[in-house]
């Protein structure tokens, strides 16, 4: 699955990975499921993160395996105290489970709102008040065109909130789109964090710094230093011929967050605060 690539930016001590999967065909994938991506495996994983310095990573579990989260769990065990997880429950969740999950590092609930969610999004307030005792975050994802249409249920949430991967507008926008300036006022209220991520699954424009998705990211971290995260999203579910290096995923910050110590933030403050590393 890895490439040979070495990223330029030599990563930080700390270095937190915020939104990987791993896919393994030997769990069964979810009825919701639209498709399952080929297996990428823990071992792959951490070659890479050999390669690239990453020394924390945040597991996110995968559409493909719904409310199945073994998978995700086992590998967390796996790797020990440098792993966290962002899982898919529902309201029959008990506590005692939820105390459960957060000994074993597990720091959010995962709302995927595209094709294949596993939760509809008539449990996020159910489901926020729920986790909220926990310290966990909402994990949100969903076309940024639409945020401004999910703007005031998330500010109404009693948890952090974190947005995925520059917003992911499917198709890109301008700054002054809808969807773009609510985020902005969601960064506004010092409770949403986003993640810097994927570029290449929405881009028109393409490589090396994907500009379209890039000038977006740029406004958010100028927005909102002290709250943005970086993700490989590794392994590229859905790249297909824009399968990125994996050096690049690193080496895009040298363009979107020149400055070092706003990236030091980025690659370890952040997620240390955030998930408690």
């Amino acid at each position: 699955m890895s490439d040979d690539s070495v990223p330029q930016l030599k990563a930080p001590a700390g270095t937190c990975d915020c939104h990987i999967h791993i896919y393994d065909s030997a769990y069964p994938t979810s009825a919701t499921a639209v498709v399952t991506p080929p297996d990428a495996s823990l071992a792959d994983y951490l070659a890479m993160c050999r390669k690239m310095g990453i020394e924390r990573t945040v597991l996110v579990q995968a559409s493909a395996y719904g409310k199945d989260n073994r998978l995700l769990l086992k590998c967390m065990a796996d790797m020990g105290p440098r792993a966290r997880g962002i899982v898919v429950v529902d309201e029959t969740v008990t506590d005692e489970e939820l105390d459960r999950l957060t000994k074993l590092g597990v720091r959010g609930i995962r709302f995927f709102m595209l094709a294949g969610a596993p939760l509809p999004l008539s449990l996020l307030e159910t489901m926020a008040a729920r986790v909220a005792p926990f310290g966990w975050t909402v994990n949100f994802q969903c076309d940024g065109r639409e945020l401004a249409d999910h703007e005031a249920r998330l500010k109404a949430l009693p948890t952090t909130v974190t947005i995925d991967h520059q917003g992911k507008f499917l198709e890109p926008v301008e700054p002054d789109h809808p969807g773009f300036k609510a985020l902005l006022r969601l960064l506004e209220t010092g409770k949403v964090w986003y993640k810097l991520a994927a570029p290449y699954e929405t881009s028109k424009l393409g490589p090396p710094y994907y500009d379209d998705v890039g000038r977006l990211a740029k406004l958010l971290v100028k927005t909102a230093p002290d709250r943005g995260l970086w993700a490989s999203n590794w392994p590229y579910p859905m790249a297909g011929a824009k399968t990125p290096q994996d050096a690049w995923t690193l080496d895009m910050l040298l363009d979107w967050v020149p400055d070092e110590k706003t990236r030091h933030k980025i690659l370890v403050d952040n997620p240390a605060t955030l998930y408690g590393f």
